[in-house]
């Protein structure tokens, strides 16, 4: 795969890698297991100060509702879990990933039930999940998008993070070539960042926010986008893995998360960092603020979606089966075992400590493991 052309923005407040590794101590947690009084001990490398776990009656089965993106990251992160648990199980069944509004509305419309559930876009849970079904997120990393490609189309010869989108446009228009993979932006975030990166990679090198687009897109001011039948194929995020491969797509963009833990991404370029959303500089912002796009409502309306840094958050809801679980989840993801898992082959940029809206609201547990949201992402939530 095409290796970085320009390095992602790191988000402000974020200690890097090596921060706080002075401080390494065993996190012990108990459990009573079945109302048995059966505890069991979580031991790995953490990096705060642990508060002690309350003693609660759990399942022995951890549930998790998680981001596509995710799907090839937090099964390794649960079998970890399950590896220093004994009397735990992390099971695939118990597992689903998919797009995160899907997510949030089978917890709010279908009395969906999970120890985790964990979003691409660090709005949705405060929006539509608090304060009824949660009580707190915690952002735990950032990735940036990019673009996916079949490297045997001559199209994409000499592709770079300056000229892909005008390689994807000369790939559509050729004869005979597949279109381009778009997901559905009304139940999956990755289908309004793509959006908002085509639009953005036209505002800063051409001026334009359409010039890309419109090869791609109609509507979208004051109705939902369309993808344009001779040049896209709407496709399910989970579908992505065999596309590239069988040839019904030629490019996707999708999150550098899934492009290097996935095989359906045979090669992929980077975008600018402000095209990738994950830059959060005062300039990456206000480019932000200039654009929009309309998606379709969980109640059959219209609603806006506005481009903002791509950050994953995670909470416990307040229906979980098992709280004290996903908490310890929640532990696991935040700890230099966590980190390692996240930042293989550089799919995350982690948070640490972890950004939470409601750092007062989180367990006991995850009391040392978060901060409050940088100044800046704030308003996002507003």
């Amino acid at each position: 795969m095409s290796g970085s052309t320009s390095s992602p923005a790191s988000p402000p407040s974020a200690p890097p890698a090596t921060a706080s590794r002075t401080v390494v101590v065993i996190v012990v947690i108990l459990v009573a297991l079945g109302g048995v009084g059966l505890g069991f001990v979580a031991g790995y490398e953490y990096r705060g100060s642990p508060a002690a776990a309350p003693s609660v009656v759990v399942n022995d089965t951890l549930s998790i509702l998680g981001a596509g993106t995710l799907v090839n990251i937090f099964p390794t992160l649960a079998s970890a879990l399950v590896n220093y648990t004994p009397n735990i199980s992390a099971p695939s069944a118990a597992q689903t990933y998919e797009g995160s509004l899907d997510i949030t509305t089978a917890i709010t419309t279908l009395a969906a039930k999970a120890d985790v559930a964990a979003v691409a876009d660090f709005r949705l849970i405060p929006s539509l999940l608090q304060p009824k079904f949660a009580s707190y997120e915690v952002v735990f990393g950032t990735t940036a998008e990019v673009l996916c490609y079949n490297p045997s189309i001559s199209a994409f010869d000499g592709i770079n993070s300056t000229n892909w989108a005008w390689k994807l446009v000369q790939d559509v228009k050729t004869p005979g070539n597949a279109p381009f993979a778009i997901w559905n932006a009304s139940s999956d975030p990755n289908g309004y960042n793509e959006i908002f990166s085509l639009m953005l990679q036209g505002m800063l090198y051409n001026d334009s926010t359409s010039i890309f687009y419109n090869t791609f897109y109609s509507g979208g001011s004051t109705s939902p986008a369309v993808g344009n039948a001779s040049t896209t194929i709407l496709e399910h995020e989970s579908h992505a893995t065999s596309l590239l491969a069988d040839g019904t797509v030629s490019a996707l963009i999708t999150y550098r998360a899934f492009a290097v833990t996935d095989a359906g991404c045979p090669a992929y370029v980077t975008m600018n960092p402000i095209v990738g959303l994950e830059a959060n500089n005062t300039t990456a912002l206000a480019d932000y603020a200039k654009l929009s796009t309309t998606l379709y409502s969980s109640s059959g309306g219209y609603a806006t979606a506005v481009p903002a840094p791509i950050l994953f958050s995670v909470t416990v809801p307040s229906n979980a089966p098992n709280p004290a679980l996903g908490a310890a989840f929640i532990h696991l993801l935040l700890s230099p075992m966590g980190e390692k898992i996240l930042a293989a082959n550089g799919a995350f940029d982690t948070i640490f400590p972890g950004w939470s809206n409601e750092p007062t609201a989180v367990p006991s547990v995850l009391a040392p493991d978060v901060v409050a949201l940088p100044s800046w992402a704030s308003p996002f939530l507003s």
